[in-house]
Parts: C-alpha cells; structure tokens; sequence
C-alpha cells in the first residue's frame, strides 16, 4: 500500500479520536495538486481545530516518528494546516470549510474510502 494514503487514513484516524467532523480523502494523485492527497476534516470551535490538530500530530510522530514539514494557520483563523509534504491535512472551522469549499475545487479528485 502506498505510503501517502496509509499516513492519509493515519491522521483521520487521530482526528476521529477528537471528533472530527465530516472527513474526506482526496486523492491529488492523477490531477496534479500541490500533494498526493488532502485530509479535510472540520470543527466546531477554535479548541476543537486545535485539540485535532494536535492530536494528528502527536499521533503521527509517535507512530512513525514524522513531524510535519511546516504548520500553517491557526485556531484563531479557523484553518489549520498540516503539511506532510504527501499528505496536507486541513483542519477546518464549519462555516470556513463551507465558504472555501475545497471539495468542489478539487472536484475531479477521487475520494478515498477510509
């Protein structure tokens, strides 16, 4: 199995441990994105983004000894990036994941089962 996903499906499962709503893989792949594949995942209030961001992270370095290569945003500006280099998880205020709708701009990426 490719080592993109595997470390994709890893951090949804982190961010399921603190709840994180509506989850998607898109795997980037075959479209040519900044990435192999976009965790999205979203959160109702500034401590919920930063509890999953945190636990992805803690998550990730403790089960492969991987930090990411730079953390954008914040909880304050309601998305939290983390990048991977393969994977970029985005963690993401509702109204502001609504609004950005990163889905549909990456559209004709398929969605991984997880």
């Amino acid at each position: 199995m490719d080592d993109g996903i595997q470390l994709a499906k890893m951090c949804l499962e982190y961010a399921q441990n603190k709840k994180a709503q509506d989850p998607v893989i898109l795997d980037l792949r075959g479209v040519g994105g900044p990435s192999d594949f976009f965790l999205v995942v979203s959160g109702d209030s500034e401590p919920h983004l930063k509890a999953i961001a945190g636990e992805i992270e803690k998550g990730v370095k403790e089960s492969l000894q991987r930090r990411p290569f730079r953390v954008s945003g914040n909880s304050v500006s309601q998305w939290i990036i983390l990048d991977y280099g393969d994977v970029l998880v985005h963690v993401m205020n509702t109204g502001r994941r609504n609004f950005y709708r990163l889905e549909d701009l990456w559209g004709d990426a398929p969605r991984v089962k997880s």
